[in-house]
């Protein structure tokens, strides 16, 4: 095989993919002045942080007390603009089997909206939580994004306490300085392993990207470790994920993901030299994280980094055999390997392993892969596939859940589009049912494993915001990472 790789190289093709819009120098260049605006100005005890608890309402007391006894909502809450946009948010909570939350969502959307109609009869504060409220339920949205729009949106309120909104912008501008600390590390690692030269042309360079979505899920400083270390396995995925998709021929990428499952570097000299160095950073930094764990905590997380990084290769190449082949797999063949392929079960595997709070006892009772991940995964990959699907099938890709649904039924782009978003809602409210009902699993897993779709939604709502990273993609990565709220 391999005096055949070497004989008769493949034509190798281009994702065209724009360079990254962010470069070393740029990124080092972002300064930390907001850490010693807040040391000048304000004495430390001030500043602590506000711990508040939300109790999740069950749907018999949330509902009913928007309904009569006849079971039909009050007609006296369509006047009540607040509560209705308390029990709008509250509908996006529900789980499984919960059909007055349902009706609620459609209840509150119809007269929200209706409110919209007629903006004047209400307070503008009002009219602007609603449009945002509309545009996205509060369950959905990126927690650190929706933080920044929040303080804005207050700031705008007459009757806003001042101290408060002071307080928020320091806590605000504080962490953020704490991200541009992490990205400036992570932008050296990455210039230093190799995956950004001319030869790797072909693949996305989206560092800045992945530690936005990395900083999405584990916003909180103390997760530090986590962001960085997903951040570095985030960027090798998408560079090997290119290669198996546009890159390498089928023969290639048979032994290179025998050389990923088998954890070894040997019997890969037929391979090209960007195919080896991808392999060597990935093996590598896989390696050196795992033997800082181990010195740090006494606890050996590579065989199940090993595992995790097997199935995804291996994903990955069932979906380049189906493209090479023109196969076009039913939807439930497609979403049986997309789940995977989608790389979630890698990301949150390696979080569970990253968590500072990660035991002996948890290391040895981690599941793969659990009803959370495969539910986290199944929202990602179908909000990626609306938005993705159509470029990367001019690009050189196998068919997504859109294109493999339109096949197999032989319905429209429109129809099938529909029939993925209704799947979006059903696997959302699977995740909420193991996100409540799951005791087994720490709140920080769960919470990441919700917040993994939340920032698929975040990156995907416009476009393709990570392949072709847009204007929208961009200004939140300012907001939330490089711009201080001005005090």
């Amino acid at each position: 095989m391999e005096g055949e790789l070497q004989s008769s190289p493949p034509s190798r093709r281009s994702g065209n993919y724009q360079p990254s819009l962010w470069d070393d120098c740029y990124i080092q260049s972002l300064s930390d002045s907001s850490l010693i605006i807040l040391g000048n100005h304000h004495h430390s005890s001030y500043y602590h942080h506000l711990l508040a608890s939300l109790d999740t309402v069950r749907e018999d007391f949330l509902v009913r007390s928007f309904k009569n006894e006849n079971g039909s909502f009050k007609v006296n809450i369509v006047n009540d603009v607040r509560g209705m946009l308390s029990l709008y948010e509250a509908s996006y909570l529900s789980v499984e089997g919960e059909n007055d939350l349902d009706e609620a969502m459609e209840f509150t959307t119809k007269h929200l909206s209706n409110y919209l109609k007629e903006p004047l009869l209400i307070h503008p504060s009002l009219v602007e939580q609603i449009s945002h409220a509309l545009e996205l339920p509060l369950h959905w949205r990126m927690p650190r994004l929706h933080t920044r729009w929040f303080i804005d949106a207050y700031e705008r309120q007459e009757n806003k306490n001042q101290s408060l909104l002071e307080f928020a912008k320091l806590d605000f501008n504080m962490v953020q300085s704490i991200y541009k600390k992490e990205v400036k590390e992570i932008s050296s690692w990455w210039r230093s392993i190799g995956l950004s030269g001319d030869e790797f042309r072909f693949a996305r360079d989206r560092l800045m990207e992945n530690y936005f979505w990395a900083m999405g899920c584990t916003f909180e400083p103390h997760f530090w470790r986590c962001r960085k270390e997903i951040t570095k396995l985030a960027s090798i995925i998408t560079t090997i994920d290119d290669i198996y998709d546009i890159y390498g021929s089928v023969e290639e990428l048979v032994l290179f993901t025998n050389a990923v499952d088998e954890w070894k570097i040997t019997e890969i000299q037929s391979l090209p030299n960007c195919m080896k160095t991808a392999l060597l950073a990935l093996i590598n930094t896989m390696n050196d994280i795992a033997c800082a764990f181990s010195k740090e905590k006494g606890l050996d997380i590579l065989p199940p980094l090993k595992r995790a990084w097997g199935d995804q290769c291996k994903a990955y190449l069932v979906e380049a055999i189906w493209y090479n082949a023109r196969y076009t797999p039913t939807l439930n063949e497609y979403m049986k390997n997309a789940w995977l392929s989608v790389a979630v079960a890698l990301v949150l595997t390696a979080a569970y392993l990253f968590s500072e709070e990660l035991t002996k006892e948890a290391l040895n009772s981690l599941e793969f892969y659990s009803d959370v991940t495969r539910y986290s995964s199944m929202v990602t990959r179908l909000y990626d596939d609306l938005e993705t699907s159509t470029d990367e099938l001019q690009r050189g890709d196998v068919p997504k859940s859109v294109q493999c649904h339109m096949n197999e039924r032989n319905v429209s782009e429109f129809v099938a589009r529909d029939h993925i978003q209704q799947f979006i809602k059903k696997y959302w409210k699977l995740l909420n049912g193991e996100y409540f009902s799951n005791f087994n699993l720490e709140e920080s897993f769960k919470r990441y494993a919700l917040n993994l779709p939340r920032m698929a939604q975040c990156i995907y709502q416009y476009g393709d915001g990570y392949g072709k990273p847009d204007r929208e993609t961009r200004d939140r990565i300012i907001s939330s990472l490089i711009k201080p709220i001005p005090l």
